[in-house]
Formats: structure tokens, sequence, C-alpha cells
């Protein structure tokens, strides 16, 4: 799994992801590229803007306790997964504008490192490792640039 708190590995994903283009088909499943750019941003919106609810206590603990081990193990995702609502992404976006933004967020997790992520708090999961986070952040993108054959 590639770390995308290590700069190759870091500046490998936001290579892959300039390679998408706007007429980019996927492999599989319904969205198209600028969905799907924008549905990876929002992993990082729930780190790095105050724009999406937290889940209620009751919702956090079945997310914990159903959901967590799957997002943040090293599992590859299968395709045409479930997603949480939050991330489903119905509307046309922008593809430039979603391109732009996941690049950007990209480089800001790679440049605050591991230490500011160890036992960060996460925003459906609780307190997670920095591998935890790595997992989950490499993951969801690995899977997704793996859709659009990149």
């Amino acid at each position: 799994m590639k770390n995308i708190f290590r700069t190759e590995d870091c500046n490998e994903l936001a290579d892959r992801i300039n390679k998408l283009t706007s007429e980019s088909r996927a492999l599989w499943g319904k969205m198209t590229v600028a969905q799907m750019l924008a549905h990876c941003n929002v992993a990082y919106e729930m780190v790095y803007d105050d724009i999406h609810p937290k889940p209620n206590v009751f919702m956090k603990f079945i997310l914990k306790a159903l959901v967590k081990n799957k997002v943040v193990n090293e599992i590859p995702y299968h395709r045409n997964n479930q997603t949480a609502p939050q991330f489903i992404i119905n509307d046309n976006r922008d593809f430039e504008i979603e391109k732009a933004r996941l690049i950007t967020y990209l480089h800001k997790t790679q440049n605050l490192g591991e230490k500011e992520f160890e036992g960060k708090e996460s925003h459906s999961f609780g307190r997670l490792t920095v591998k935890e986070w790595n997992n989950m952040f490499s993951k969801h993108l690995e899977h997704h640039l793996s859709q659009f054959g990149v």
C-alpha cells in the first residue's frame, strides 16, 4: 500500500490523478470522473473542513463497530461497494476544480506528516493511528484511480 506521508508515494498518486481527463470513463460503477474526484475529496473535507455533520454517539458506535476495520485495514475495496450518504455525489461537478482540490488535499496531508495524524480524531471512527489514516486515504484513492484506469 502506498504511504501518502512519503513524498515519492504522494507524488505518484498526484501524477496518476493528473493522468485523468474530463473524458476519462470508469471501468465500473456509475460516477463520472468529476463526481469520483469530488467523492474522494469528501474524506479530506472531513479532516480539514467543517462542512459535514458529525455522526451522533449511537451512529459513531455503529461505524466504529461495523465499518471502521473495513475502511482502515489493508484489504482492497471490492467493486461497487456501498458508500456512506455524505460520499454520494449525484450532481455535476467541475472536473478541474475537483482535481485541483484533491491534489491540494493530498499534498497538504503529506506535508503535515505522520506526527499530525498519529492519534488524530477521525470524523466517524474516533482516534486513529497513522497507519490507519494512511490505509484509509491510500486505499480509497487506489480504489478510485484504478476504477478510472490510472
